[in-house]
């Protein structure tokens, strides 16, 4: 039965007026957001978690308990596409990230992340992995071709919390992977023999790109790009410099915003600005620290959950060209922040009538934000003017 209230006219449909609370800082184009509102797309998806434009206008998304859908431009919602791997949906961990090939037009080809699980099943232990598979059929019945797993986190841990994860693509067509410290195995983001609390760099068929900054090194695994993350949640590629940007959860309080460059380490657990769930009690040190990268913007005392990212290059919004968005799911608000290369220029708050978690947010192909919004009767957004 389809889920969704098929939304025709959907401008009409206006759900929420973008209300604006300035955290610090008066970003150009702030009298922009009063003229915005968020329009829904499609409704009823159950824990979406990422969404993904096909180049005919629908969108692939995923829902964490482990279907992989397609929405058309008139809010109508697939059955869930048949050949996705078994997927261990537990606590924070099921099926997350979805991205579509540079090169989607030639190959077909898709990319997800989840959570697989061990040989005890979803009940035991897991890992954060990587699936491509190509994507064929005609519009309304399509099939997921050649499913295969290109990468899994090593090792598989018994844990619910903090598989991460986000996709990003580099200019070569190699993919950045962003995986969770899986909460017990935080101490391992420091050690180089694992992919725990790491930043890895695959190529499109999971071998390892010869020019990581790990290979060849004693006691690291060549996959990997950077160390000392916590939890991932976004990352996106800079559309002018082609740097990866992330976003990271701390504790309480510590959240990041981080450029993430090839063979540097991001500190967790021994320099961060988060403290000890209840005590309020330090975990390591807030640095700086020699050998450490510090984050470009941290969000203390309270935690704001930072999850999507992403770059504004489109004009569809006077002033903010240039601007990264970034989601968050306890503050429940979409932020605008401003920059200056890599200087954070200031913090707008949005979507803060709208009270839900938002877990995904996308620039898509018309130049539109879409957001997508995490619960039971989750929903696609798009703002317009």
């Amino acid at each position: 039965m389809n889920r969704l209230l098929c939304m025709r006219g959907a401008r009409r449909g206006l759900l929420a007026a973008l209300i604006v609370a300035s955290a610090w800082g008066a970003p150009a184009g702030t009298a922009l957001a009063a003229e915005l509102k968020a329009v829904s797309v499609a409704r009823g998806l159950v824990n979406p978690w990422a969404l993904a434009f096909l180049p005919d206008g629908r969108l692939l998304v995923t829902e964490k308990p482990g279907r992989l859908r397609i929405v058309d431009p008139q809010g109508r919602i697939s059955p869930p596409l048949a050949g996705v791997p078994a997927v261990a949906n537990v606590g924070q961990c099921g099926l997350l990230d979805v991205a579509l090939d540079p090169k989607f037009a030639e190959n077909r080809l898709v990319y997800w992340t989840f959570a697989e699980p061990g040989a005890g099943g979803a009940s035991g232990s897991n890992s954060t992995a990587v699936a491509r598979a190509r994507l064929e059929g005609a519009p309304g019945s399509e099939r997921l071709a050649d499913v295969r797993v290109i990468f899994s986190q090593v090792p598989k841990v018994d844990s619910r919390l903090h598989c991460g994860s986000r996709i990003a693509f580099d200019r070569a067509g190699h993919l950045w992977v962003g995986l969770g410290d899986r909460f017990s195995g935080k101490d391992s983001a420091q050690i180089t023999d694992n992919h725990i609390g790491k930043v890895v760099r695959i190529a499109s068929d999971g071998s390892v790109p010869t020019d990581n900054p790990f290979v060849g090194k004693a006691g690291a695994r060549p996959e990997l790009w950077s160390m000392g993350h916590r939890n991932i949640q976004g990352l996106a590629t800079h559309p002018a410099t082609g740097e990866l940007w992330a976003t990271e959860h701390g504790p309480q309080g510590g959240d990041e915003l981080n450029v993430v460059e090839g063979g540097r380490n991001y500190g967790w657990p021994v320099v961060t600005y988060g403290r000890n769930y209840g005590s309020g009690t330090a975990i390591g040190e807030e640095g700086p620290r020699p050998g450490i990268e510090m984050p470009l913007k941290h969000w203390v005392p309270v935690s704001v959950a930072p999850s999507g990212l992403a770059f504004i290059t489109s004009d569809r919004y006077p002033g903010w060209k240039g601007s990264l968005m970034v989601g968050t799911l306890r503050a429940q608000t979409l932020l605008r922040l401003t920059l200056d290369g890599r200087r954070v220029t200031g913090e707008e708050r949005l979507l803060t009538a709208l009270g839900h978690r938002i877990r995904d947010v996308r620039q898509g192909p018309d130049g539109w934000i879409y957001v997508v919004t995490d619960g039971a009767e989750g929903q696609i957004l798009r703002l317009e003017r």
